[in-house]
């Protein structure tokens, strides 16, 4: 019985942090689901498309239809730029996508800010 009791007693520490852990999971929730919302007015239609990009060489998941999106980009020396939240960024050439069709009619870029550019679809040509 002494046993039981000890264990019980040993086991609320952990409790709270596991309780701990679950309202900082509930808090963080909804910010956590806006960072990973489409973009607004997305067409829906493409989100499979969205899925079915991969990184290349590796074949992870670019992104989904919230992780990537329609940008601006401008050729500089050999490679690319993308207008990624009002700035610029250097797209590095392994992670263009090449002879991808892309339905969107402008460029997409898949960016994380943690990992940076995933992957780049160039507009489909004319």
């Amino acid at each position: 019985m002494r046993d039981a009791f000890s264990r019980l007693v040993s086991t609320v520490p952990h409790r709270r942090s596991l309780r701990a852990a679950a309202l900082a999971a509930l808090l963080l929730a909804p910010v956590m689901l806006a960072l990973a919302a489409p973009p607004e007015n997305a067409d829906p239609a493409l989100s499979q498309w969205f899925r079915s990009l991969r990184q290349p060489g590796t074949g992870i998941s670019c992104c989904s239809m919230a992780d990537c999106r329609t940008t601006d980009y401008r050729v500089v020396g050999e490679g690319y730029e993308a207008l990624i939240d009002g700035t610029w960024r250097p797209v590095p050439p392994e992670r263009v996508l090449d002879h991808t069709d892309n339905p969107t009619g402008r460029a997409v870029v898949c960016y994380l800010p943690s990992k940076g550019v995933l992957c780049f679809v160039r507009p489909s040509e004319t």
